[in-house]
């Protein structure tokens, strides 16, 4: 295997040493308290099910809350989120700890309090995700994706195991005071950090305006969705270990808190040694081949689990599993975001953390009930045939490999200079573009227009037709509107250099004097005096 420094040289980046560094010690805390709360569930009550919804109280708020997260990442001050995302995590840390003590938890209590955990959670992560491309180069964007994986996966090496013996020696009121005061890192680091801050020239897009643009331009991405629905996949059958890893310490192995705590070390190992070996995979082999590795090499982890009665094979697998989920997720993690630009990049984060973590948060009780009324063997091969499917799935939802493109704006656009006096709200606006195309040249011209129409509506355009003239067949004109006036030039900054393609190739076909004419109408309903009849008055084209 090659020399690891590619993938350890992202540390050269002090912002993101010390943010990383903090970030171990608020994983460590986070960690510790997974292991007190599904612990202290299996004292609470004996029911599988509840066990398994310590692992979905977590996951389930990340799955509800993430899009309007990713929505006040790509609008909002990211550092002031985070900072608010993991003072309000401290405070109810804080909160639980102290029933904890009291012995005035119950099953329900210690659900909701790790569910207001995964809220915070859900507020955190957009903005955490999508700042680790603000700080980076774009080269070291993959680098810096593993590298915090393999963060996470170094404290769960040693974070559960520590759990298991906190908890064994002081109770769960004791883990849930370690995540508390774990915060305090992160929380320092974020106020030290003074990020420099571009002017912004329009105003913040209105939530719903913004919330609607993630999922359309997810939904116009053909690459984003395969990558959304192969991480659901995976995080449906892959959550199975974690969520039923009490029960099969406590029914294949009979041990206790210490063995839970050491096979989540073990799964925490192989993840660090997946996050290490991220780079050589990805220069050697395409991505659909390394997910269907880390979809066979889980569901292997799992069956080897779910049938081993032995510690040493169980830990074994845990070893496995661990290195293949962190290669598969951080493998789609780094595929969403060199495949987003920037000004959108949060919410489609949040949106594949909403399919993942939807994912998880579904499987965590499909698996527990499962394991309830057939058994946890029954449960972990089930969820290992899940893994399988997940590799079929590939047949027609391959991961893309052109992850390279450039996605930085394109910064052709020049505001025209208007003869009508407008605010930036004022509209609707009509927009006509002229083409003059040759006969022979319109099977051509069609193809792109498809990817044209696809482009426009990915960046804000309603309403999207193509018109022919009848008399004039060589004539068409290409038509869309947008709501407002600051909602067009909005939707001419979203252009990219990846996007340029298609305008030049429809420049080309073009056979008129001169470049299409553009026509900016602003649209306006009056009622005649006289007739009572509607029509609309265009201004004069630009």
């Amino acid at each position: 295997m090659p020399n690891s420094a590619p993938t350890l040289s992202v540390f050269r980046n002090k912002t993101f040493r010390m943010l990383w560094i903090a970030t171990l010690a608020s994983n460590f805390g986070g960690l510790v308290q997974s292991v007190g709360a599904a612990w202290m569930m299996t004292s609470l009550s004996s029911s599988p099910s509840m066990v398994a919804l310590v692992q979905s109280s977590v996951t389930l708020p990340i799955m509800i809350f993430s899009l309007a997260a990713g929505v006040f990442a790509d609008n909002f001050d990211r550092r002031k989120i985070m900072l608010v995302a993991q003072s309000f995590m401290l405070l109810v840390s804080l909160a639980l700890a102290a029933l904890a003590y009291k012995e005035l938890l119950t099953p329900w209590t210690l659900l909701f309090f790790t569910f207001l955990i995964g809220c915070g959670t859900a507020l955190h992560n957009p903005s955490w995700q999508a700042t680790v491309g603000d700080i980076v180069p774009r080269d070291d964007l993959s680098a810096a994706v593993s590298v915090n994986s393999m963060g996470f996966n170094m404290m769960r090496s040693i974070g559960p195991a520590a759990g298991g013996v906190i908890v064994a020696i002081a109770g769960a009121a004791a883990a849930f005071a370690v995540n508390a005061l774990s915060y305090f890192a992160i929380i320092t680091a974020l106020l030290n950090w003074q990020p420099e801050r571009s002017p912004r020239r329009l105003p913040r897009e209105p939530f719903g305006g913004a919330f609607a643009a993630g999922l359309r331009y997810v939904a116009m991405s053909p690459n984003l969705i395969r990558v959304i629905l192969r991480g659901l996949l995976f995080g449906l059958a892959a959550i199975a270990i974690q969520a039923l890893l009490p029960l099969v310490v406590r029914e294949h192995l009979g041990g206790g808190a210490i063995i839970y705590g050491t096979l989540l070390g073990c799964f925490g190992f192989g993840a660090v040694a997946g996050a290490l070996s991220n780079e050589f995979l990805r220069a050697r082999f395409h991505n659909e081949l390394i997910a269907r590795l880390g979809f066979l090499g889980f569901a292997a982890s799992t069956a080897a689990l779910a049938l081993s009665n032995i510690l040493a094979v169980s830990a074994i697998a845990l070893l496995m599993a661990g290195a293949c989920w962190v290669i598969s997720l951080s493998l789609f993690n780094v595929t969403m975001q060199l495949s987003t630009p920037r000004w959108v990049v949060g919410r489609v984060l949040a949106l594949y953390q909403t399919g993942v973590f939807g994912g998880m948060a579904a499987g965590s009780w499909i698996w527990g009930a499962t394991s309830e009324n057939f058994g946890v063997t029954f449960a972990l091969l089930c969820a290992a045939a899940v893994l399988l499917t997940g590799i079929l799935v590939g047949q027609f939802a391959a991961l893309p490999d052109s992850t390279e493109l450039n996605l930085d704006p394109l910064n052709r656009f020049t505001e025209p200079p208007l003869q009508l006096e407008i605010t930036q709200r004022s509209g609707p606006i009509m927009i006509m573009v002229d083409y003059e195309i040759a006969q022979e040249d319109v099977p051509a011209f069609l193809s792109l227009m498809s990817r044209r129409r696809r482009v426009r509506i990915r960046d804000g355009a309603q309403q999207w037709a193509l018109l022919r003239d009848l008399e004039n067949p060589d004539s068409w004109t290409e038509t869309y509107h947008v709501p407002t006036w600051v909602e067009y030039i909005r939707h001419h900054e979203r252009r990219t250099h990846a996007d340029a393609d298609v305008f030049d190739r429809l420049l080309a076909l073009h056979k008129g004097p001169g470049p299409m004419r553009v026509h900016r109408m602003i649209e306006r309903q009056t009622v005649s005096q006289s007739d009572d009849m509607p029509r609309k008055l265009p201004t004069a084209p630009d």
